[in-house]
């Protein structure tokens, strides 16, 4: 399908939940939609956007699908939900001009609910999400996060209370979208970058484009970040900024896919990551190791497998205990 004259991206969006629906997501309706998507981020959050809708239209009407007997199991890989979205969790019986109304009115409705009320998501220690905003822009949400996300007419304001959080922006030059992390701003119009609250302050990376970042008090002095740049603005309008080598902000988002990308940083570090990923900490006793640099990459969800291969890379004692892991001299 083609952008049609006359037809606004959630019309279209609404008609490719229906295709997707009738006939079930081929391989060659996924080719289809990657090439209607194509760099278009507006397009690819309506799409997310129209299933989430279609999939709460009528439920009363709506049959159940059987995954058992589809033989899908729910699981999907992080790299295969860059481009392939959930599937609808209803089978219609019924399409027409008449459902594709219903389903650009929800989703409208959807939008114009996003204008007043924030759309709140919090993340539980170990979880990680991705959602997509109204706007259609896509944010993934780290561990032990909270943010609100609020559409207005003349900007895009997300206030990220704890935690991290990577934004894909969405190009909309009339309006800017600004994430608020205690008195740290920073404003991007259509860009990829990620926003984490440390202490009094926040780190910001950018992996796409440029932003600007400053502090709100005493009218910090307001910096410029290009793709490839770190800077943790403090909340007293102290700014460090970095250019990290090559790969390390992929290394430094590595969570996003639920690892942790290790070259040569510490062990003391590396035990503080997998800490804000799991309820059972890992305990170093002997703080002399903690300086022994580490290489690699490790699950944030597996502490067990991390104390293991340390022990044994490093001639440590390791006690599996119900509410720690603990690294010792042997």
């Amino acid at each position: 399908m083609s952008d049609a004259d006359g037809m606004t991206i959630e019309e279209q969006a609404a008609l490719w939940v229906m295709r997707i629906d009738r006939e079930g997501r081929s391989a060659v309706i996924n080719l289809e939609i990657e090439e209607w998507i194509g760099d278009d981020d507006r397009k690819r959050g309506a799409l997310l956007q129209a299933e989430a809708a279609w999939a709460m239209l009528d439920v009363g009407l709506a049959e159940p699908v059987d995954d058992a007997a589809s033989g899908d199991d729910g699981a999907a890989d992080w790299d295969d939900r860059e481009l392939e979205l959930p599937r609808p969790l209803w089978r219609r019986r019924a399409f027409g001009a008449g459902a594709m109304g219903l389903l650009a009115a929800s989703f409208a409705f959807a939008v114009f609910l996003g204008g007043g009320s924030p759309e709140q998501y919090e993340t539980r220690i170990g979880e990680v999400r991705r959602v997509p905003l109204a706007d259609g822009s896509i944010a993934a949400i780290n561990t032990s996060s909270r943010l609100d996300v609020t559409m207005r007419e003349r900007s895009r304001i997300a206030k990220l209370e704890a935690g991290e959080a990577w934004f894909q922006v969405a190009k909309d030059p009339e309006r800017p979208f600004i994430v608020e992390a205690g008195a740290v701003r920073v404003r991007a119009v259509g860009t990829a970058f990620s926003v984490r609250v440390v202490g009094d302050g926040a780190e910001v990376l950018v992996t796409e484009g440029i932003v600007e970042a400053w502090s709100e008090v005493a009218g910090g002095q307001r910096i410029r970040l290009r793709a490839g740049e770190r800077a943790f603005v403090a909340g007293n309008a102290e700014v460090r900024t970095e250019q990290p080598g090559g790969g390390e902000v992929d290394r430094a988002l590595a969570w996003r896919s639920g690892k942790l990308d290790l070259a040569g940083e510490t062990l003391t570090y590396a035990i503080e990551e997998l800490n804000r990923y799991n309820a059972r900490k890992i305990v170093l006793q002997n703080p002399e190791y903690g300086q022994e640099r580490l290489y690699g990459i490790f699950r944030t969800d597996d502490p067990e497998l991390f104390a293991r291969t340390v022990g044994e890379s490093f001639e440590l004692r390791v006690d599996i205990e119900a509410n720690q892991i603990i690294l010792s001299r042997r």
